[in-house]
């Protein structure tokens, strides 16, 4: 399935023009990730018809980039491409955002400490502008329409917290009626 979904990306003009903006920012371990691609898929497979992408989930690893200069970057983004809602983060802060979270390691780590395993996942263009997948849970969710909490968020009862009043906040049921939402004890 891992093909199919590079396919599907591939195929896929907006996630195209957004995957090569992405690229030009040159930042250092930089993904597409989380909604923007779970809802993507979740229409996809859902035989929805595409939803116009505009919430776009992008991600980075700099220690030398301040979190003040990343907001700062993230608006001259949404200036210089407005089509798009913009959200640039570096991992190298958003730790402070998950309860009793240690500092993530680089993008890869930080995506498989996302609330959900629907959401860990990332792409990017690689050397040769193919389609690069990070998907640390694998594909069975996506596939199978399962919300269910990463290990991480497992773990700790404050992230079990967090995660619960997320889905139960988010409502993607409204969307795709036939999602499993799964919910720790």
């Amino acid at each position: 399935m891992d093909k199919e979904i590079r396919k599907l990306i591939s195929n896929d003009s907006d996630l195209m023009t957004i995957l090569t903006i992405i690229d030009s920012l040159n930042l250092p371990d930089c993904w597409l990730c989380a909604g923007t691609l779970r809802n993507f898929l979740w229409h996809t497979f859902s035989n929805q018809n595409a939803e116009l992408i505009t919430d776009v989930d992008v991600i980075f690893y700099d220690q030398s980039i301040s979190y003040e200069e990343t907001c700062l970057m993230e608006t001259a983004l949404k200036k210089a491409y407005p089509d798009y809602d913009w959200e640039l983060k570096n991992q190298v802060y958003m730790h402070y955002h998950n309860p009793d979270a240690k500092p993530y390691l680089n993008s890869r780590d930080a995506i498989s400490k996302f609330p959900e395993q629907c959401t860990a996942i990332g792409a990017r263009l690689n050397m040769t502008n193919e389609v690069e997948l990070f998907m640390p849970y694998g594909t069975y969710d996506f596939a199978h329409f399962i919300v269910q909490p990463t290990p991480f968020f497992l773990e700790n009862l404050k992230r079990k917290e967090v995660y619960i009043k997320r889905v139960t906040t988010k409502e993607w049921q409204k969307q795709w009626p036939h999602l499993k939402i799964v919910l720790p004890d």
